[in-house]
């Protein structure tokens, strides 16, 4: 079992993978880093001066000023704010994805289907290639040279 474990991880995916992921771990900080501080300030400028990660839904009775002061006391939120910065966050990093896997699938060569049938000349059905007669018309084939 030793021998199998120490083999599934020395195949190249692995390291391939573990580096994936490594890498996108830091860009996930990196599209963060795009939503929190540069995407979302000019969105919050057109809806006024709104930041949108202070925004929340108090579900205690009494009021509180901020979100801050809310978490402070320790009283229930729903942060809907946080919620539209994670899906934008997402959204930005699922269409890095797409782009990536869209041109990497356009840089790999189609496989092209390996022929294995020919048809035949006098009744058009589809045969192997080594086939020496049809076997829907019984005609010899041409012997190819």
């Amino acid at each position: 079992m030793w021998k199998e474990f120490r083999d599934f991880i020395a195949r190249g995916n692995v390291f391939d993978l573990a580096v994936g992921i490594i890498i996108g771990g830091a860009f996930g900080k990196i599209v963060t880093s795009l939503v929190n501080d540069i995407i979302m300030p000019p969105i919050g400028l057109l809806f006024g001066p709104l930041n949108f990660s202070s925004l929340y839904l108090n579900l205690s009775r009494k009021s509180y000023a901020s979100l801050a002061q809310a978490k402070a006391a320790g009283a229930p939120t729903i942060n809907y704010g946080s919620f539209i910065n994670n899906v934008i966050d997402f959204l930005i990093v699922a269409f890095v994805i797409f782009l990536m896997v869209r041109s990497i699938n356009k840089l790999r060569k189609p496989k092209t289907a390996e022929i294995t049938t020919k048809t035949c000349p006098y009744c058009l059905s589809s045969i192997p290639l080594a086939a020496m007669k049809c076997a829907h018309c019984t005609s010899d084939m041409p012997s190819e040279a």
